[in-house]
């Protein structure tokens, strides 16, 4: 039974008058009851620094464009939802640290406050401590923030790689965008040494660090680009389904929704196994969020169990019901094979098709928001909330 308070949080998540993320923070109030005002506070100070990191990345892709083209400066920008994850993790490790510290705030006084305050242009926060020292969690509250604030560095350089990797695979430059007059050809250059600088300095960082971290980005590039090695099959799957073919809408259930959980991690506890598509997007893109929290483990910072899971959970959540949803009609004409389109497949009639969707997402929330309430993340909670309210599957057929 909820009180009056959530009663009325619940109802002011639901005005759409409301902006989303002021929605996102009532909404999870009234699924849980919980709020940690001090968690909430800090998500400007981790969106401050984040975006500083993002903007020290750039600065050696700016440098490197400018001695490949011969210019004397370019501006570089890159389009990407998938530093979310990081940005909760160093919100979640603050928090952690506050808690343990006696009077003085171990955030305020950071590595990365003085270079967001001061706008610190030198490299000092390249030196790590001793690798070896790295695999006791560290005693002192701000030993800690500097620690995540120096592994978060190098985790949003090392997404920023993999998905710029993606991309040029693909061919698609479009989020690349550069100061330079550039055709096609030309973009695709950029998108190339891009991807190349962040790559090399990205080496460079793990070489630095305890090899742990570097086996475990190896691990998730490897399962993940195997996974996009079977996306022809799944391909052919589709087409062989639409066109009538039993065994093809069989092997979709069996492989693809239904495929059992293959990997060595203690992300899942066993009772989310009748997820459906829980391998496929796992391996798809949760896989790198798991990787990307063991980064953390391995230079000694304490990131619980349940808040990794929450993490995986709420960004395979995100792929189905923002880009998947939105990407329908798209991702039918070009015979791609996700959760939205098989749904299509399986179900009986379009608005069958658009209740699962929307269900499936909720199964996947609804456990993210449970971790996160379990660990004590509020953030986390009320980004799973942000999350669902940024949906618009309006964009599928069947849906009222």
């Amino acid at each position: 039974m909820t009180g009056p308070l959530r009663a009325t949080s619940g109802w002011l998540a639901r005005r759409s008058t409301l902006p989303t993320a002021v929605r996102a923070v009532f909404g999870y109030y009234s699924h849980t009851g919980a709020f940690d005002l001090a968690s909430v506070r800090l998500k400007s100070t981790v969106d401050d620094r984040t975006e500083a990191m993002v903007e020290d990345v750039f600065t050696l892709v700016e440098s490197a464009l400018a001695r490949e083209f011969d210019v004397e400066s370019v501006t570089f920008e890159y389009d990407t939802k998938l530093l979310l994850p990081a940005e909760l993790t160093l919100g979640y490790l603050y928090r952690r640290a506050q808690r343990r510290a006696d009077g003085t705030d171990p955030v305020a006084g950071s590595t990365w406050a003085s270079r967001v305050e001061n706008a610190v242009g030198d490299d000092s926060y390249r030196a790590p401590a001793d690798p070896a020292e790295w695999a006791d969690e560290p005693a002192d509250p701000r030993a800690m923030v500097d620690r995540a604030e120096y592994l978060t560095r190098i985790v949003i350089e090392a997404l920023l790689d993999g998905d710029m990797r993606d991309a040029v695979n693909d061919a698609e430059y479009e989020d690349f965008e550069v100061s330079l007059d550039v055709d096609r050809e030309g973009r695709a250059r950029v998108a190339r040494i891009a991807q190349e600088t962040l790559q090399a300095d990205l080496e460079d960082h793990l070489v630095e660090l305890p090899d742990d971290c570097a086996e475990v980005y190896e691990w998730a590039v490897e399962l993940s680009e195997t996974h996009q090695d079977h996306d022809p099959h799944f391909r052919d799957l589709y087409e062989r389904a639409r066109e009538g073919d039993d065994d093809a809408i069989v092997a979709i259930k069996s492989e693809y929704r239904d495929a059992p959980f293959d990997a060595d991690t203690d992300v899942f506890t066993g009772e989310e196994d009748e997820l459906p598509y829980l391998w496929t997007q796992y391996a798809r893109v949760g896989v790198i969020y798991d990787a990307m929290i063991e980064m953390y483990r391995a230079v000694g910072l304490p990131v619980e169990t349940a808040f990794k899971r929450s993490i995986v959970l709420a960004i395979v959540a995100a792929q189905i019901w923002l880009d998947d949803v939105d990407d329908y009609g798209a991702d039918v004409e070009d015979g791609q094979l996700t959760p939205v389109t098989a749904e299509y497949l399986l179900a009986d009639d379009d608005r069958e098709a658009a209740r699962r969707v929307q269900e499936l997402t909720e199964q996947y929330l609804d456990l993210a928001r449970a971790y996160a309430a379990e660990t004590e993340s509020p953030l986390t909670g009320i980004a799973t909330e942000y999350i669902y309210l940024s949906g618009d599957p309006h964009v599928l057929p069947g849906t009222e």
